[in-house]
C-alpha cells in the first residue's frame, strides 16, 4: 500500500513509522493505550492515502475518545496535533529537524512578508533574537489540551496569506513577549520573563494582545468606553470613533445618558426630539457594518440611566415583542442604577423619570454628573420642582421590565453606579458613568468637545478637546496553575509590567484613547481558573470555606499588583493624575480595612513613590483565552463536568480541567449552584478589586419572580458593582471575544 507524504512524494506504507507517531502521542499517558489508536486507524487505510489524512484521523479518534472516565485523551490529541503542526511548519519554512526550526530566519521571513512589524528587527539584534530563539521551550507545547492548542493555532499563530503554517505556539509566545519588552532597558531578560509566564500557561494576555502583538498593526487593547454629549457632533463623533475601534478589533461601551429624551425640545421647538432609540439604532448599524477584522460583527454595549425618560423603550430594545422600529437586536443594553432606586424597589416605592436636557435647562446642573448623597439631593430637588416635567411610575414596574428582558435575552447588564463611584480611587479627577462591553472596567469618563472648525485655502482644521476616553488593557492570572503565594507574586509582577508596557507600545485607533490611556495608565489584572482552583483545593462552591479562600487569594493578588505598580513607579514614574488620588492620601487602603503591618508598609511606600497605574484590578470573562490555558473561565463555575462542542465537521468532547476522582465532586455545575453563594463570593472578592468583575448569574426556567428579584437586590447589598449576563438554562448568549484575557 502506498501513502503520499506532505511533500507529495509517494512511498510504501511502513506501519512501524506510524506506530512511532502513535506512541509519541501516548507517551506520559499510560492510561491511554496506543493499541486503541492503532486499531481505530486500520479501517481507514486505503491505497494513496496521504500522511496528512492519517494524522487527522489519529487526532479525531483521540479527541472522540475523551470522556469523564478517560480525560487524558484530549492531551494525547493535543500532542498529535502538535506533531502535525511541526511537520507543516518544517515544510513551509524548509528546515529538516522535527519540531522547532531556527527562530531568526522565521522572524526575518515574516517581516519581509509584512506579517511581523519591522519594529521587532529594528529593535532586537540578530544575536538577541538568536538568544531568545534558543530560550524557547518546545516541551511546553505539551501543556495544552486539544481545544487549547487548536484554538491557539487556528486563531492566533501567524500563517502566510496562502494559509501555510509558519509560526508555532512557543514562537507566538516569544513574539508577544518580545513586543511587550521592546522598551525595557534589559529587554532580552524581560522578554524571557514574559515568555516564561505565558508559555507555562500561568497567565494569558487579552485576545487583541495575543493576536496583534508583533504585527504591523498592533492594536493591543480589548475595549473602549465613550461618553456621548447631547449634540449632533457628539453623537456622530462617537459613532465614527466606534467604527475605528471596531475596525481594529476592539469592543465598545457607550454611555448615552446625556442625550435628551423623546419629545424633548430642540432649539426651543417643543416635542421634536426623537430620543435615544434612533441613535442606538445608528450604533447598532455601525456594529454590523464595521466588523472586527472580518472575524465577527462589531460589539457594543449601550448604557442608560434608570431615571431617563426613555428607559422603558430602552429596556425593550432586544425583547421579541413590540414595535420592531424601536428595536436594536445587535447591541447589548446596560442600565445604570443608583442606590436610591434599589431602596425604592425594596420599599415598593415610586420612581420618577426625567429628561436630562430639561433638567440641565431648568435646574442648572446635569443630574447624571453626581452620585451618592449628592445625586439623591439633586434627584429629590427635581421631584420637588413645580414646573419640571416628570413621569411617575412604581419602581417595581421598571424592575419587572428589567427582569423580563433579562429572562428573555440575558440582558440588560447592570451597573450599580453609586457602589462603583464610592470605591473609585480617582474620584478627585472625575466620575464613572458606566462600564464596558463585559462590565469589568470602571474608570473616569467624560465626553470630548468640539472647540472650533476653521478652513483656509481649502484645508479644514477641527480642534477637539479630548474627554476621558476609557481604554482597557487586560491580562489574566491562571489560578488553576498558580498554587503558591510566591508563584502568584512572580506572575503578577510580570503581568503588571506587561500591561503597563501595552500602554506605550499600542497602536491607538483614535487619539483620545492614547491621551486618556497615558493620563491614567489604567490596566485590568484579572483571573481565570477560579473554579479549577477551588476544585483542586477540594473546596465546595457553596461553603464558608469558599468565601474564606476568595478573600485570602484576592487580597494577596491585589497586594502583589499594587506592590508591582509601586515598584514600576519608582523606576518610571507615577501616572500623571496621581496627585490627590486615594492612592496618595491612603484612603484607598483605609476604606478597604487594609491594616496589617505589610499593608501599612505598602501604603507608606505608595504615598512616597506613587503607583504607575490609576486602576489595576478587573476580572474579564476570558472565554477564549481560558480555553487556550486549559482553565475554567474567569470566576465562573463550570457549565458541566463534560460537554461536547460542535465544530465544522467535528465534535470535540471536553472535560472540566484536571478532572479526576479527587476534583469530580467539587465541580458543581453552574445551573445547579445556589446563586446566593456566587453573589456572596463576588461581594467578598469585590473589596479587593478596584474596578469590577464580569459576574454572571445562572438561572433555570423554574425560578420564581421573587427569587429572581432577590438575586439583583442581594448583588447590590453585597457590594457587587456590576452584573454581566443572566444565563438562563434555556437561553444561549454570546460571549465577548474582545475582552477575553
Amino acid at each position: 500500500m502506498d501513502i503520499i507524504k506532505r511533500n507529495a512524494q509517494r512511498e510504501e506504507l511502513i506501519f512501524s513509522k506510524l506506530s512511532r507517531v502513535i506512541h509519541f502521542g501516548c507517551d506520559d499517558y499510560p492510561e491511554c493505550s496506543p493499541l486503541d489508536l492503532e486499531m481505530a486507524l486500520l479501517p481507514h487505510f486505503k491505497h494513496g492515502i496521504t500522511t496528512k489524512e492519517i494524522q487527522n484521523i489519529l487526532i479525531r479518534v483521540a479527541v472522540e475518545k475523551t470522556s469523564i472516565e478517560e480525560p487524558s485523551w484530549q492531551y494525547v490529541a493535543a500532542k498529535l496535533l502538535s506533531y502535525d503542526l511541526y511537520k507543516d511548519a518544517a515544510l513551509s519554512r524548509d528546515y529538516e529537524e522535527f519540531g522547532y526550526g531556527p527562530f531568526y530566519p522565521m522572524v526575518e521571513e515574516l517581516t519581509k512578508r509584512g506579517l511581523y512589524g519591522k519594529y521587532i528587527m529594528d529593535t532586537y539584534s540578530k544575536e538577541e533574537i538568536d538568544e531568545l530563539g534558543n530560550y524557547i521551550k518546545p516541551e511546553r507545547d505539551f501543556l495544552f489540551n486539544y481545544i487549547g492548542l487548536k484554538t491557539l493555532s487556528d486563531r492566533y499563530t501567524i500563517k502566510t496569506f496562502e494559509g501555510e503554517i509558519f509560526e508555532l505556539p512557543q514562537e507566538l509566545f516569544m513574539g508577544v513577549a518580545m513586543h511587550l519588552a521592546l522598551k525595557e532597558a534589559d529587554r532580552v531578560q524581560w522578554a524571557k520573563n514574559f515568555y516564561d509566564v505565558l508559555s507555562e500557561l500561568k497567565m494569558t494576555v487579552a485576545t487583541p494582545t495575543l493576536a496583534n502583538a508583533r504585527k504591523p498593526f498592533h492594536q493591543l487593547s480589548s475595549c473602549f468606553i465613550d461618553t456621548v454629549a447631547d449634540n449632533l457632533w457628539g453623537i456622530y463623533n462617537t459613532d465614527a470613533n466606534f467604527a475605528q475601534v471596531s475596525k481594529h478589533g476592539g469592543g465598545m461601551g457607550i454611555y448615552i445618558g446625556k442625550i435628551r429624551s423623546r419629545g424633548s425640545n430642540i432649539r426651543g421647538y417643543k416635542g421634536v426630539a426623537g430620543g435615544v432609540v434612533p441613535w442606538i439604532k445608528n450604533y447598532n448599524n455601525t456594529a454590523i457594518a464595521v466588523d472586527q477584522l472580518g472575524v465577527r460583527s462589531g460589539a457594543v454595549a449601550i448604557y442608560l440611566d434608570i431615571w431617563h425618560k426613555d428607559v422603558l423603550d430602552f429596556l425593550s430594545l432586544k425583547t421579541n415583542n413590540g414595535d420592531d422600529r424601536m428595536k436594536a437586536h445587535d447591541i447589548f443594553p446596560g442600565v445604570c442604577i443608583p442606590d436610591i432606586f434599589m431602596k425604592a424597589v425594596k420599599e415598593r416605592g415610586t420612581w420618577y423619570l426625567f429628561d436630562p436636557h430639561e433638567v440641565r435647562a431648568v435646574m442648572g446642573y446635569a443630574i447624571e454628573d453626581s452620585w451618592g448623597e449628592e445625586f439623591e439631593r439633586r434627584y429629590q430637588a427635581c421631584i420637588d420642582h413645580p414646573t419640571l416635567t416628570k413621569e411617575e411610575i412604581p419602581a417595581m414596574e421598571i424592575m419587572k421590565m428589567i427582569l423580563k428582558s433579562t429572562f428573555e435575552t440575558g440582558t440588560p447588564f447592570i451597573f450599580y453606579r453609586d457602589t462603583v463611584n464610592r470605591s473609585n480611587p480617582n474620584k478627585h479627577a472625575g466620575m464613572i458613568y458606566c462600564s464596558n462591553l463585559c462590565t469589568e472596567i470602571c474608570q473616569n469618563m467624560s465626553p470630548s468637545e468640539l472647540i472650533q472648525t476653521v478652513h483656509e485655502d481649502g484645508v479644514i482644521t477641527t480642534k477637539v478637546k479630548s474627554g476621558d476616553y476609557v481604554v482597557c488593557n487586560l491580562s489574566s492570572l491562571n489560578l488553576g496553575r498558580t498554587s503558591t503565594k510566591e508563584d502568584i507574586e512572580r506572575v503578577v509582577t510580570c503581568q503588571m509590567r506587561m500591561m503597563d508596557n501595552v500602554i506605550d507600545l499600542n497602536y491607538y485607533p483614535i487619539p483620545q484613547a492614547e491621551i486618556t490611556n497615558k493620563k491614567y495608565r489604567a490596566v485590568g489584572l484579572g483571573t481565570s481558573g477560579y473554579h479549577q482552583m477551588l476544585a483542586q483545593s477540594q473546596v465546595s462552591w457553596e461553603s464558608e470555606d469558599h468565601l474564606k479562600v476568595a478573600d485570602e487569594v484576592y487580597e494577596w493578588i491585589n497586594f502583589c499588583a499594587i506592590k508591582a505598580s509601586m515598584e514600576i513607579s519608582k523606576e518610571k514614574g507615577a501616572y500623571p493624575a496621581f496627585e490627590g488620588s486615594e492612592w496618595q492620601t491612603g484612603e484607598y487602603f483605609t476604606s478597604r480595612h487594609y491594616e496589617s503591618d505589610a499593608w501599612n508598609e505598602l501604603k507608606d511606600q505608595v504615598a512616597k513613590h506613587g503607583v504607575r497605574n490609576a486602576w489595576m484590578f478587573a476580572i474579564a470573562p476570558t472565554a477564549s483565552t481560558s480555553l487556550i490555558a486549559g482553565s475554567t473561565a474567569g470566576t465562573d463555575p463550570v457549565y458541566s463536568k463534560f460537554w461536547v462542542e460542535e465544530k465544522k465537521n467535528a465534535v470535540i468532547p471536553q472535560t472540566a480541567p484536571n478532572l479526576n476522582k479527587q476534583t469530580f465532586w467539587f465541580y458543581k455545575e453552574a445551573h445547579h449552584i445556589d446563586q446566593q453563594w456566587s453573589i456572596k463570593a463576588a461581594g467578598v472578592r469585590q473589596r479587593h478589586i478596584d474596578q469590577a468583575q464580569s459576574f454572571n448569574l445562572y438561572i433555570t426556567p423554574q425560578i420564581s419572580a421573587k427569587e429572581f428579584l432577590n438575586l439583583y437586590v442581594s448583588a447590590w447589598e453585597n457590594g457587587v458593582k456590576t452584573v454581566y449576563y443572566c444565563r438562563n438554562q434555556s437561553l444561549e448568549v454570546e460571549d465577548c471575544a474582545s475582552c477575553s484575557a
